[in-house]
């Protein structure tokens, strides 16, 4: 998720937040995943990562086998990735009990049980530069860049915002998981054109959480069918809402997640004007 790893007011001002979802701030200030996995994967029932698999075995894989077969690296990039659990998920093939298990305590959450089940240089891309120095430190991304992405994809010809679109643009799978709400739609839009840029094969992963500002959800997916061709959609369970958050949506108990994959459009579906 979006979140800083700056205590402070001004790290923070970059972060788009919803007053009626909870932000977990504190536990993005750790070095370690280890409060992530207490509050959330186990205070939380979280379950979300094992939907994301589902539907990247299903839908993703396949790509990243084909370019492992002919030779090739899977260009990953993981969107506000926080520490990399879905990362895990996707890349390592780990479900959410053996994040769990792998993240249980300080010493031995820098240590990876599962290998890569494929070919791949992984980017992690988040504000909090803790979750990423240790993504990158455990073994979970090769490279990050720790970024406001509200302000950097907005900003014009940086050498960061150079950096972030040939990163979108190369990239063979882009995964945002818990991770749109938290840009504007502006932002989504720029990052959306940098990715449907290149004209070689690639997916996005990406999923909305129910019932958090279903309106932008509404406007985000509007943008990505602008951008990109429709490849396949699952529902599911995400976590447990929070206490506060269930004091904002009274009678409800879970948060949902609605996954969708989609590709980059076909240069000859583009010429032809067709899908």
């Amino acid at each position: 998720s979006l979140k800083s790893s700056n205590p402070s007011a001004a790290a923070r001002a970059g972060v788009k937040k919803q007053e009626k979802k909870e932000h977990f701030d504190d536990i993005y200030t750790q070095e370690t995943p280890v409060l992530f996995k207490e509050k959330i994967l186990d205070g939380l029932d979280y379950k979300s990562d094992n939907y994301n698999k589902t539907l990247f075995d299903r839908s993703v894989l396949p790509l990243c086998r084909q370019i492992e077969k002919a030779g090739g690296i899977v260009q990953y990039v993981d969107l506000c990735c926080c520490f990399g659990n879905t990362t895990l998920a996707c890349v390592n093939g780990m479900s959410v009990d053996e994040i769990r298990d792998s993240w249980r305590d300080e010493q031995i959450c820098f240590s990876l049980d599962k290998p890569r089940r494929f070919s791949a240089r992984t980017l992690g891309i988040d504000i909090s530069t803790n979750a990423l120095d240790y993504g990158k430190t455990a073994g979970i991304f090769d490279s990050t860049i720790a970024c406001d992405l509200n302000k950097i994809l907005l900003s014009g010809d940086t050498p960061q915002h150079q950096e972030l679109v040939s990163s979108l643009a190369s990239a063979d799978v882009l995964v945002a998981a818990a991770a749109l709400v938290y840009l504007d739609l502006q932002t989504i839009d720029a990052l959306l054109s940098a990715f449907s840029a290149s004209t070689k094969p690639g997916l996005v992963l990406v999923n909305f959480l129910n019932p958090f500002n279903l309106e932008k959800a509404d406007k985000t997916k509007r943008l990505l069918l602008q951008h990109l061709h429709f490849v396949s959609s699952q529902a599911t369970q995400h976590r447990l809402l929070s206490p506060m958050e269930r004091q904002n949506f009274p009678g409800e108990e879970w948060a949902h997640l609605e996954l969708w994959v989609l590709s980059r459009r076909p240069a000859a579906a583009e010429d032809s004007g067709k899908d």
